[in-house]
């Protein structure tokens, strides 16, 4: 078996501690470890090392060999530019099908989510990859326990055995109300943005659902043919469709297979998200420096200077060395906002 991580994002949302030189997926935000490296080592329980490959942006080459030393260099893809995860993933499994049999199965997964049971992790890619022999594109759907907006769902229809469910559709993000009757009808699934599926099945889905994508990955391969691995592709990679794999393919594709599974997950969306999955104080705050607090309830606090609350309560406040966040705990899925201001407003220097 072989791992795909998907490693070149920005991680926007945890400004200000993630910022272009240093995003999300290389923070310490939940242990000692980065979020790449806590990915790294749930799969390497059972995948070696050499067939475990990082996708990522050049700019952030340098620090995934800093952050996984024991990573082979030609184990790191580069991807020239963001361009959603379908043209993520097509590139990479054009470059797999350069190093490895293509009946060999690929589990898909980001960089920077949380997963809790690693034992269980580790069985569900084993009921994966059986149903990935059989050519089937293989999706993981987190059981949900409570009705996310923030989260798209998929659909299960016929019951396969216990472990296995067909796919009847993938649903955007919906609002409390049909989120709700999601989570009553018992057969919807958060979207984990994780899958499995053979190397050779899913170019072969490219082929038949995203053709554009084909036609310009065998550019690419002949660009690598000429040049190496090594090649500068930009002129052709800039020409992939922006679309996540979900809509490209998996809502497109006949031999769809969800796997519903139950072990801690989370994509650590936001601070708020953090804050959820943090461990609290008797006044359920969390606060990651030298505090006093007085009636403050609910909070989450990162910074470097000791910090007195006094009457706070829902609120985020972040600092980094030249930046200072605070907002409402239910506003913190906004701070991509701010970012997107500072980008527009020129002030590259807090980007």
């Amino acid at each position: 078996m072989i791992a795909l991580i998907m490693a070149g994002g920005i991680g926007t949302r945890f400004w200000p501690l993630s910022r272009k030189t240093n995003p999300k997926q290389f923070l310490n935000i939940i242990s000692e470890d980065s979020m790449l490296q806590m990915t790294v080592k749930r799969l390497h329980t059972k995948i070696k090392i050499e067939d475990i490959y990082i996708v990522t942006a050049g700019s952030q080459a340098d620090l995934t060999s800093k952050h996984l030393p024991c990573l082979p260099q030609e184990n790191i893809i580069i991807e020239p530019f963001g361009m959603n995860t379908a043209p993520c993933i097509a590139l990479s499994a054009q470059y797999l099908a350069r190093k490895h049999n293509k009946n060999e199965k690929m589990i898909v997964l980001p960089a920077d989510h949380l997963i809790a049971l690693n034992d269980d992790f580790v069985a569900s890619l084993e009921i994966g990859a059986a149903a990935a022999d059989k050519d089937n594109l293989v999706t993981f759907g987190i059981k949900p326990n409570y009705p996310a907006t923030g989260y798209g769902y998929i659909e299960a229809g016929d019951k396969i055995d216990d472990q296995k469910f067909s796919v009847v559709q993938f649903k955007e993000k919906p609002d409390l109300e049909t989120a709700e009757q999601f989570l009553n009808s018992g057969n919807f699934f958060w979207n984990s943005g994780m899958f499995m599926w053979k190397i050779e099945t899913i170019l072969d889905a490219y082929k038949e659902y995203l053709p554009k994508v084909a036609q310009i990955l065998k550019k690419i391969d002949a660009r690598w043919d000429e040049d190496g691995l090594s090649a500068d592709i930009s002129s052709e990679y800039a020409l992939m469709p922006k679309i996540p794999v979900d809509i490209g393919i998996m809502e497109q594709a006949e031999k769809r297979i969800v796997i519903p599974v139950d072990y801690g997950w989370s994509d650590v969306g936001s601070w708020k998200a953090l804050y959820d999955i943090s461990d609290k104080d008797e006044n359920n705050n969390v606060i990651n420096c030298e505090y006093e607090a007085i009636d403050s309830n609910n909070n989450y606090i990162n910074s470097k200077k000791f910090v007195a609350l006094i009457g706070i309560d829902d609120l985020v406040v972040v600092e980094s060395e030249d930046a200072l966040l605070i907002t409402k705990k239910d506003r913190s899925e906004d701070v991509k906002n701010i970012v997107e201001k500072l980008k527009k407003d020129g002030k590259e220097e807090l980007l």
